[in-house]
């Protein structure tokens, strides 16, 4: 039975392996968002963790060691100064890992790896486009899209702050699982985040509305200019000089694009029934 065996081995020996996961660490601290395998995500985001608990300590003793395990000590600052002041009141949980189907190739499972409250983090981003859908889709309910259409999102702030606060089996605008997402992304962030929150929400909504319109009046143009444009088509039941197919065929419009073309052998037919019976017109 094998003991104290913490971390996987990638078929690699501990320097290369241990080099690797280093690698990762300060590829993470230096662009906050990275994308590898699940594995390797799953041991990166455990050492992650221990070293922004340094950063957060910011004594002598953790620093050598920081700076002794990160490659690039550019990255340092940032862990002491950043990082420290953005997980402050955060017990834990610093990074957060999205699954991001297979790669190609070898078909290994790829994830996304990032820190918590990011610039770019792809939970708030969801999170804000999930509002914003939910507002439009309970707007929808009670008015016509015309009436709301003006509206867009203002409403969203307000929204939120009754969200902010309720269960979450309670019956509300938001799904369940939309007011636990929003719940969980200010819990640690400033009041200033519900604002930026609701700002986000809004413009989502304002899109969602105005895309129907810009379809609209995009077909409305082309429509109109096809009307000059495009050739001029046969109507469905008009026979053309020397049609041998059945009128219900016709009639049906199996030639509204244009008839296809005859055959070799049907052409040679017709020419030879021309030469010997004559020309026959319909």
């Amino acid at each position: 039975m094998k003991h104290g065996i913490s971390f996987r081995k990638f078929s690699r020996t501990s320097s290369h392996r241990m080099l690797m996961l280093r690698n990762l660490v300060t590829s993470l601290f230096e662009h906050e968002q990275i994308k590898t395998t699940l594995p390797k995500a799953r041991d990166t985001a455990r050492l992650a963790e221990k070293i922004i608990t340094m950063g957060k300590k910011g004594d002598n003793g953790a620093r050598e060691r920081a700076s002794a395990f990160l490659l690039k000590p550019t990255v340092l600052p940032k862990l002491f100064s950043t990082f420290a002041q953005r997980y402050a009141d955060r017990p834990g949980g610093y990074t957060r890992i999205h699954k991001f189907g297979n790669r190609k190739g070898d078909n290994a499972p790829h994830a996304i790896l990032e820190l918590v409250d990011n610039p770019r983090d792809l939970r708030w981003e969801m999170t804000s486009r999930a509002v914003g859908r939910e507002i439009v889709k309970n707007n929808l309910r009670k008015d016509s899209f015309e009436n709301i259409l003006n509206e867009g999102g203002s409403g969203a702030l307000q929204v939120l702050q009754s969200e902010r606060s309720m269960d979450v089996d309670e019956k509300g605008i938001l799904r369940s699982k939309t007011r636990w997402n929003v719940q969980k992304v200010l819990r640690y962030r400033g009041e200033e985040a519900l604002t930026e929150l609701s700002h986000k929400a809004a413009d989502y909504a304002d899109e969602l509305l105005a895309a129907p319109m810009a379809f609209k009046s995009v077909h409305e143009d082309l429509k109109e200019q096809d009307r000059y444009t495009r050739p001029s088509r046969r109507p469905a039941g008009h026979k053309r000089l020397g049609e041998e197919r059945p009128a219900l065929v016709v009639a049906q419009g199996a030639f509204g694009r244009g008839a296809p073309p005859p055959t070799k052998r049907r052409y040679v037919y017709n020419m030879e029934n021309a030469l010997t019976e004559g020309f026959k017109y319909p």
